[in-house]
Formats: structure tokens, C-alpha cells, sequence
């Protein structure tokens, strides 16, 4: 349990928000002096919900394949094998800083065959612990518990045999803070509905070695996600954008033999929000198209924000998998650098994945982020 006055509890609230999206940022930067990190309303849609993304330093746009893919790229699920599925992911979340912010992510599929496609559902709920209001006197008048959550309903399917596309729907809430006034104008709880577009390309094929052809695949995916009407949590004309985002990402797997695999994977991922941050009185549209060539900087500051995920990840016969990976964010904009490890296990039906990060920096937020991850997929019979 923690105590704040009321001051002190919207303090913390807004900055576990913001460590939710950029958790990391130094005092200055070495190109130019100050640091400008993006921040958003509702940055938990961001979070990386599982644990097999979580050990590829959190890549997943090209790779996911069960029910997490409706997070990463629901239109993958398009050329999945299995009839329906489930998963539940789990993460204790900044627990350096305080012990019962957590997140949790629960999705779940269809699939009506190539014809019919894939339809999912997925909940996020991003529960940042209890608050005890106190007044100056620090007497207590009250407790709340301030959470977000997002549901979201996918369908994927196949366009070619290699290629698919999906769309989603989402509708967000965020309840931060309870019945209060700031600046005058009463809190209310922030609401929006957002859309996500996507397209997955898959590609087999050989590779000449010296010990004969390596049968290879290619997958490359993109997902424009959390597109939507800016929010507020008061009355005011003020509104903050939703983490519109873009992922664009490649995954290369090579089948050493009928036993062992190796995968590459490479994402690349960019905020589709004002380079001045989320409070930008542009309007949607011009907002995050501007995006691009909005940067104080130029096109060297636009680069910057693009942040890099890198993984490896190594599978034994289908049964167990060795992961590790690697994330950059640029130093102007969040310095979130990090190492990933983690493995998982197949056994029929049933996967078991657990992910650990190691960021760079001594007593960073993140530090000991450990995440697990329960998933189920089903046979037609």
C-alpha cells in the first residue's frame, strides 16, 4: 500500500505513466544538450504484453504465430494451422520502483480456414496498485485503485498465399485518478476507440550449403496500431493523442536440419504522434502524418526516433527454444538500451514462456523485469 496526498498520487500516477512508454531518459544528450522523448496518453498499449517477444528484445511484428500475434500482428494469424487458441501473459511491471503495478494480456482466436479467416479478441489491463489520498495533515480521506484497460477485437485473412492482411478494432479506458478537479475543471476517466491496419508476407524457400539445401523462410510484417480520437481526463479543450504507432519488421529462419532451427529476427518501430509530444494542438490526421517531418533536428532527429529491436531465437525439435535479443532507443529519446534473454517449451497443445531484461544502466525502472507467458493451441478435432 502507498500513501499520497492528492498532489503527490497525481505526481506518481503521471510519472509511472510516463515510464510506462520512455522509462528511461538522461539529463542531456551529446548532439543536442536537452533530451525530447515522445510521451502519449495511455502509453500501457505499448508495453510488450509476452514473454517470447519479451526475450527477442521485444520484436514480434514478423515472428508472433499464436495468440499474441494480436497484439504484434493479428493478420499473422491468417496462415496459422490450428483450429482456435489462447494465451495469458503476465508481468509484474517497474518493480524497482513500486512492488503492484502490473500487466496483464489475455488473447484468444478462431480460425474459419482460409475462406472464412481468423477472428480474435484480446483484453490489456494495466493495474498501477492502491493509492491512500491523505491531506496535509496526513490524515487519511480515501483510497483508490487507478487502472487502464483495452479490448480489441481482430480478423485476419489471407489475401494470396503469401500474403494477408487484418485489421482491429479497440475501445480504451483509462481511470487514473479519482472524482477531483484540476485547474478547475473536474477529473472524468479518459475514453477512445482506436483502429489497427496490418499486412504479413511469408516466403519458403532454399538455401545452397555445402552439406546440401537449407530449406529457409522469410516473413516480413507491418501493423499501423492505435489510430484514434485524442483523449483527456478532464473537461478542457486539451487533448492528449493515443501511442499511434508504426512496426515494420523482418524475421529469417533457417531449418538447420529436421531437429534444430535458427531465427533472425529485426524490428523497427516509430511513433506516429508530434515530435513536441502528446499535448500537440495539431489536429489527428495532420499529427501523425506530420510525424515524419516534424523534428526540430531535421531528418537526423526524425531517425532518432526510430527505435531498433534485434532476436535470436533457437528451437530443438519443436520442444524447447533458447531466445535472446536486443533493444535501442536513441539517447534523445528515452535511451532505453537493454539486453533480453529467455526460452519456452512445446509439449502438444500446451507452451510455457518466460522472459528476463538487462538493461544497461545501473538501478534502471525496468531492471528485473521478469514476464511469463501460458499459451494453448487447439487442433481442428
Amino acid at each position: 500500500m502507498k500513501k499520497h496526498s492528492l498532489v503527490s498520487a497525481l505526481t506518481f500516477l503521471l510519472f509511472s505513466s510516463f515510464f510506462q512508454s520512455k522509462t528511461y531518459s538522461q539529463a542531456t544528450s551529446t548532439s543536442t544538450g536537452q533530451v525530447r522523448a515522445i510521451t502519449t496518453a495511455v502509453p500501457f498499449l505499448l508495453i510488450c504484453p509476452d514473454s517470447r517477444s519479451g526475450a527477442l528484445g521485444e520484436a514480434g511484428v514478423a515472428v508472433a504465430d499464436n495468440a499474441n500475434a494480436l497484439y504484434w500482428n493479428p493478420s499473422a494469424l491468417a496462415f496459422t494451422n490450428k483450429k482456435y487458441g489462447f494465451s495469458t501473459n503476465y508481468t509484474p511491471w517497474l518493480k524497482n520502483i513500486v512492488p503492484d503495478i502490473n500487466h496483464a494480456f489475455v488473447p484468444a482466436y478462431i480460425n474459419f480456414g482460409d475462406r472464412g479467416g481468423v477472428l480474435g479478441a484480446a483484453l490489456t489491463f494495466f493495474s498501477l496498485g492502491n493509492i491512500e489520498f491523505t491531506d496535509n495533515a496526513g490524515i487519511k480521506t480515501g483510497e483508490y485503485n487507478p487502472s487502464e484497460f483495452a479490448f480489441a477485437t481482430s480478423y485476419a485473412h489471407k489475401v494470396t498465399d503469401n500474403l494477408s492482411a487484418g485489421i482491429s478494432l479497440r475501445y480504451i479506458n483509462s481511470s487514473l485518478v479519482t472524482a477531483t478537479s484540476i485547474g478547475g475543471f473536474p477529473t472524468k476517466p479518459a475514453r477512445s476507440v482506436a483502429g489497427d491496419a496490418n499486412l504479413f508476407y511469408t516466403k519458403d524457400f532454399s538455401l545452397k550449403g555445402g552439406q546440401g539445401d537449407i530449406p529457409m523462410n522469410f516473413r516480413f510484417g507491418i501493423n499501423l496500431s492505435n489510430m484514434g480520437a485524442k483523449v483527456n481526463y478532464t473537461n478542457s479543450s486539451r487533448k492528449d493523442f493515443l501511442p499511434a504507432n508504426l512496426r515494420i519488421g523482418y524475421a529469417l529462419k533457417a531449418n538447420l536440419d529436421s531437429y534444430n532451427s535458427l531465427t533472425f529476427i529485426n524490428d523497427f518501430n516509430k511513433l506516429m504522434v508530434p515530435s513536441e509530444g502528446g499535448q500537440s494542438t495539431k489536429p489527428l490526421m495532420s499529427g501523425m502524418f506530420s510525424s515524419f517531418n516534424d523534428a526540430k533536428g531535421g531528418m537526423s532527429e526524425e531517425l532518432t526516433e526510430i527505435n531498433t529491436s534485434l532476436g535470436l531465437e533457437y528451437w530443438y525439435n519443436n520442444l524447447f527454444a533458447i531466445r535472446g535479443g536486443y533493444f535501442y532507443e536513441d539517447p534523445m529519446k528515452g535511451n532505453r538500451k537493454f539486453i533480453t534473454l529467455g526460452g519456452g517449451v512445446r509439449f502438444k497443445t500446451f507452451g510455457l514462456d518466460f522472459a528476463y531484461l538487462v538493461p544497461f544502466q545501473q538501478n534502471h525502472p525496468l531492471q528485473n523485469t521478469i514476464r511469463f507467458s501460458l499459451s494453448f493451441d487447439f487442433e481442428k478435432n
